[in-house]
């Protein structure tokens, strides 16, 4: 059993970052794969990015390619969420989570292949 709590969101201007953290708590959190996922109003949950269990293969949606960064430090029992060149289309509740390993990359695409949540937090992005 793992426990995940998200930090980090809040308000910011189009073109702003904001830094998205996930504290682990219970299970060490190197057992997981970790993902980032985020849902918006009126929308179905969708992938944003996950990174393996040492941080050496990260996985991003192309509509955050090259804008987010994934990261994690297993010593410190978090995973990180870096957004850079923010858009109003990012606004959603963000939402971490961890998954057992697989050697499918395309596994962490899909939510239900994830065993633990953390409770969300709200990203808003102003234009």
């Amino acid at each position: 059993q793992v426990h995940l709590v998200e930090s980090g969101g809040g308000l910011v201007q189009a073109g702003g970052s904001l830094r998205l953290s996930c504290a682990a708590s219970g299970r060490t959190l190197s057992s997981y794969a970790m993902g980032w996922f985020r849902q918006a109003p009126g929308k179905e949950r969708e992938f944003v990015a996950a990174i393996n269990r040492s941080g050496g293969t990260t996985y991003y949606a192309d509509s955050v390619k090259g804008r987010f960064t994934i990261s994690r430090d297993n010593a410190k029992n978090t995973v990180y969420l870096q957004m850079n060149s923010l858009k109003p289309e990012d606004t959603a509740v963000y939402y971490c989570a961890a998954a057992f390993p697989s050697y499918s990359g395309t596994y962490y695409y899909t939510s239900t292949n994830y065993n633990y949540w953390g409770q969300g937090t709200q990203v808003t992005v102003s234009s």
